[in-house]
Formats: structure tokens, sequence, C-alpha cells
């Protein structure tokens, strides 16, 4: 990416605290620059008006509206920015939907950054691609860059399933929040194992803790999880 301008990248994201973590990772990522944050559908429309961007990285579930049809709208104003989705959906038929407007990656949260940068730097090197190309050869190379992301490496220790695993009980706890015991006794590993991927999730700006005081002893931890449903 050297001499060349950085790539512009817009965070729609209605989450503040997901928001600034997103924005943060954007801009760990050489050769990319974070153009602005916004909350909302209307905010990125907003945005876009007066300051065009090379890339969103869109959060699919807005409170004005669902991401894709922000998109379609984008596209109908004839704005060309491509899309990186967001989302902790997980429902193929809208990732279909997605591709046929022009989404290029999806991110499924929680992410790490080393997620979120495997992704980015494949985008650049896609977006890098010009000329004419000299078969079907090099044709293949510039769409495995953008659509065959390696799997992105979780802290040593660490396995997805079991973070999923995690997540999905971190997060049917609602304002609740649960404990490492509960979560630990809830996906049957250990209290000590359960905190490691709760503390994960902290340092993704996928949940939050509090000490919750109990009638003896230390107070325990109790982790929530910071974006809807």
């Amino acid at each position: 990416m050297t001499g060349l301008p950085p790539i512009r990248v817009l965070v729609v994201e209605d989450d503040p605290v997901a928001a600034d973590a997103h924005a943060l990772y954007v801009e760990r990522v050489p050769g990319f620059a974070v153009a602005g944050t916004v909350h909302s559908g209307a905010g990125a429309q907003r945005h876009l008006e007066r300051e065009p961007v090379d890339l969103l990285l869109l959060d699919l579930y807005l409170p004005d509206g669902h991401g894709l049809q922000l998109v379609r709208l984008l596209r109908a104003a004839e704005h060309t920015a491509d899309v990186i989705a967001v989302t902790s959906a997980r429902d193929l038929a809208v990732v279909r939907e997605g591709v046929s407007l022009g989404v290029v990656q999806y991110v499924l949260k929680p992410f790490t950054f080393a997620t979120l940068r495997d992704r980015l730097v494949r985008y650049a090197d896609f977006r890098a691609s010009a000329g004419e190309a000299s078969g079907q050869d090099e044709v293949d190379r510039a769409l495995a860059a953008l659509r065959a992301p390696q799997p992105a490496s979780l802290p040593k220790g660490l396995s997805g399933p079991t973070l999923e695993a995690v997540t999905r009980v971190l997060r049917s706890s609602g304002a609740q929040g649960v404990t490492a015991s509960a979560a630990g006794e809830a996906v049957g590993i250990s209290r000590i194992t359960a905190r490691r991927y709760l503390e994960h999730l902290v340092d993704a700006a996928r949940a939050e803790r509090s000490p919750q005081y109990g009638q003896v002893g230390r107070p325990e931890l109790c982790y929530r999880w910071l974006s809807h449903p």
C-alpha cells in the first residue's frame, strides 16, 4: 500500500462501544483510514453526501432499518463504496442477498482484530488488482484473495466452537449477565477456562465486566454482552 492513498472506511455501527472498537481496529491496519463513525443508516447517508468513502464496515442491524436496505438505497443513489458486513446473523439467505448487492465480505460477531485485519488486507489486495487479466488463472487468483480468507487465529488455547458456545450463554443472560462459574457450568468447561473466553470477549469490546457481591467471600466478576441480540 506504500505510496497509495489510504482506503477510506466509514464505520456504521449502532453500538457506540463496538463502533469505537471497530474504528480502532481499522486504524491499526496499514493502508486504511477511518473516514468517520456513524450509528444509523441515516447517518451513513448524510456522511456519504458530504464525503464519499471507499468502504463501509456495516452493521446489518441498525436502529432505523436493516443494513442491506441501506445498501439498496446507496446503490440507487449511485454510491459505489464496497461493503464489508458485520453481523451476528448467520442466515445464509441474507448472505446471498448481500452478495447480490455488492457486499464483498462478511465478518461474524464477535470477532478479533486478527479476523478483521485478514478481511481488510484481502480486500486491499483485491482492490489493487488492475489492468487486463492474462487468463483464467489470474482472474481466479484475484477472486480468491477476496473470497477465500484463511481462518483467523484465536489466542492460544481458545477454540472457535467453545467461543461460540460461551458467547451464546453470555448473550442469553441478558442484562443480568453471567459469572465465569455459571458460564462454565452451562458450557461444560471449568470456571477458569470460561473466564478466559469471557475476558477475550471483553478485550474484543463485545462484553463488559463488573464485580458481583455475594454474601460471603470475595466478589465474583459478572459479564454482560454489550451489543444487541
